[in-house]
């Protein structure tokens, strides 16, 4: 059976003007229940992420400042969240559930974790609506408890992962793969393993084939025994800030793409779901269904 992490606190409401990114994480859940593509056995709800765990990746001076709310007000712009006590417990939550997530994909394939994909965050900040790194705390708990040896990350988000890249940039036992709008944020780029920059206007048929022709190699030179997947859909030409021409069905292609190259090497897979800033939230909400509706169809 497909497991999926959610928690109602994923779309935990925050001061007006901060409402929209989060209201997508509720209504994911509610539409594959309503539909029929999940039934609530397939959903748990994790518990906050152990301290101990979280400093496995990050220092103890940041997350202490998360604990305890005294991020600086610069910091915090660069967030773009105002800190509270409630958004910390969400982050550790979210970034738990990617790390159970890795024990269910082991034994079916994949798990899809309704949220995360927090790439902007790096070992001592926050930037991007990200506080902590989900993706680089559940590959060093891999990789701590000798669960993993070799992990790919896959970032198509159109944001480059640039605080998974620098998180890992040291490490050969990650590698760092992302996809991702050369003239989009972050304005400064990190290093990843292997970036691919795309140029604005970029459709269906060219970005399907880069991904294609990259993600083939990879597998192949890297030989990973562990991936994890953000599944942005901000890549989509509805996007406010995306600038790409990615359809809905492209993006759907997309995920099919990338699964069926995990599944046919026998690479178990974690999902995120990263960014998604479409005008219309029902746009957004059906291309990350499409996520788990096409995870569904593939390994189950």
């Amino acid at each position: 059976m497909i497991k999926i992490a959610f928690d109602p606190i994923y779309a935990h409401p925050l001061p007006e003007g901060h409402r929209f990114p989060m209201l997508k994480y509720e209504l994911i859940a509610e539409q594959l229940l309503h539909e029929g593509t999940i039934t609530t056995e397939n959903l748990f709800a994790p518990q906050p992420c152990p301290k101990e765990v979280v400093l496995l990746t990050h220092t103890a001076e940041y997350l202490d400042k998360l604990l305890h709310q005294t991020l600086t007000p610069s910091e915090q712009r660069k967030i773009g969240f105002p800190q509270s006590a409630e958004l910390t417990k969400r982050e550790l939550i979210i970034t738990q559930g990617t790390i159970d997530c890795c024990y269910h994909a082991k034994e079916n394939g994949v798990a899809l974790n309704v949220a995360g994909g927090t790439h902007h965050a790096f070992k001592d900040r926050g930037e991007g609506f990200c506080l902590l790194n989900d993706f680089g705390v559940a590959a060093n708990y891999l990789l701590r408890n000798s669960l993993a040896s070799k992990i790919l990350i896959i970032d198509l988000d159109v944001h480059q992962g640039n605080g998974t890249a620098a998180l890992f940039k040291d490490d050969p036992r990650v590698f760092t793969f992302s996809m991702h709008g050369r003239h989009n944020y972050p304005f400064h780029k990190e290093t990843s393993d292997l970036d691919v920059p795309l140029e604005d206007g970029i459709g269906d048929d060219q970005y399907l084939l880069l991904l294609h022709k990259h993600l083939s190699q990879l597998l192949k030179d890297v030989k990973p025994d562990f991936a994890f997947y953000l599944s942005g859909v901000d890549i989509l030409e509805t996007d406010k800030f995306g600038k790409l021409k990615v359809t809905i069905e492209g993006c759907r292609i997309r995920d099919e793409l990338v699964f069926n190259h995990l599944k046919e090497n026998n690479v178990p897979c974690v999902v995120a779901m990263g960014g998604g800033y479409s005008a219309d939230i029902k746009k957004i909400v059906e291309a990350h269904c499409n996520t788990f509706r096409t995870g569904m169809q593939l390994y189950f």
